[in-house]
């Protein structure tokens, strides 16, 4: 709901009311599977203390542990944006500018990355359900990437590169490495407000302008915008010494690993 009243602030505007319709919907799929996902654990383990699940889960049979799986697993596509249920991001961008990063950056979309690691004691014991964990966030990074890289709004390139971060950190957890999930989901958050708060200064300085083809010469005009936005990009680029370097870099060498 919060989200629904945030993207949709601009209530004047159809395509703003019409993107959190969207963002509710989606949502809800994933909500649907996620409650479902609880109500079997609640069922099977007649508890939800993840304590008292994480004790029993070893011992009980693995249809049981995979129909959990994959229940909460579809709940964290829908919050995450993964690939099928990743069109809820880009047009959440109709929402203000800071919005934006909120929801990016630290509340709705990280939610789905959180549960994978939270639940990660009943992952672990279905691994085929990782390997399907595995491949979605590897397609999600590099199908959201390619999108974002012919996009023409600064805001959309944007939002398609948290869909890009977010299929990593599920990479990550796809093959067991939920720290560097977590780790990952922590820095992305401050480069990536830093370059939504960046995007909505330029869009401000230019009256409302989201084209980057009319974009240009910004350095003199906004010396302290063009920093931020070079900083935040390179972090998100995995330049050397940044926070998203260090990791983006561990992600990459734990699939190297893997393979």
């Amino acid at each position: 709901m919060c989200s629904y009243l945030l993207i949709g602030f601009w209530y004047t505007r159809a395509q703003a009311g019409k993107a959190a319709t969207k963002a509710f919907l989606i949502n809800k799929i994933g909500d649907v599977f996620l409650l479902t996902g609880i109500s079997v654990i609640g069922l099977s383990f007649h508890s939800l203390e993840f304590g008292t699940v994480g004790a029993l889960v070893g011992f009980y049979p693995s249809f049981i542990v995979e129909s959990i799986a994959v229940l909460l697993f579809i709940g964290a596509v829908g919050k995450s944006a993964q690939v099928g249920l990743h069109t809820l991001l880009p047009d959440a961008m109709e929402g203000p500018t800071p919005v934006s990063a909120l929801i990016h950056a630290a509340t709705m979309v990280t939610a789905g990355v959180f549960l994978l690691i939270r639940c990660s004691f009943i992952f672990e014991y279905a691994p085929r359900i990782l390997i399907v964990v595995a491949l979605c966030g590897g397609l999600t990074a590099l199908i959201s990437g390619t999108i974002g890289a012919v996009q023409n709004d600064i805001k959309k390139i944007i939002a398609y590169s948290t869909c890009s971060q977010l299929g990593y950190m599920v990479l990550a957890c796809g093959l067991s490495s939920y720290n560097l999930g977590l780790f990952h989901l922590f820095n992305h958050a401050f480069f990536k407000a830093l370059l939504f708060l960046s995007a909505g200064s330029i869009i401000h300085v230019l009256n409302g302008e989201q084209d980057i083809r009319r974009m240009g010469g910004l350095s003199k005009l906004s010396p302290f915008i063009y920093i931020n936005m070079s900083i935040a990009s390179l972090s998100l680029a995995g330049f050397p010494f940044l926070a998203g370097f260090y990791s983006k870099d561990l992600i990459i060498e734990s699939t190297n690993l893997q393979h």
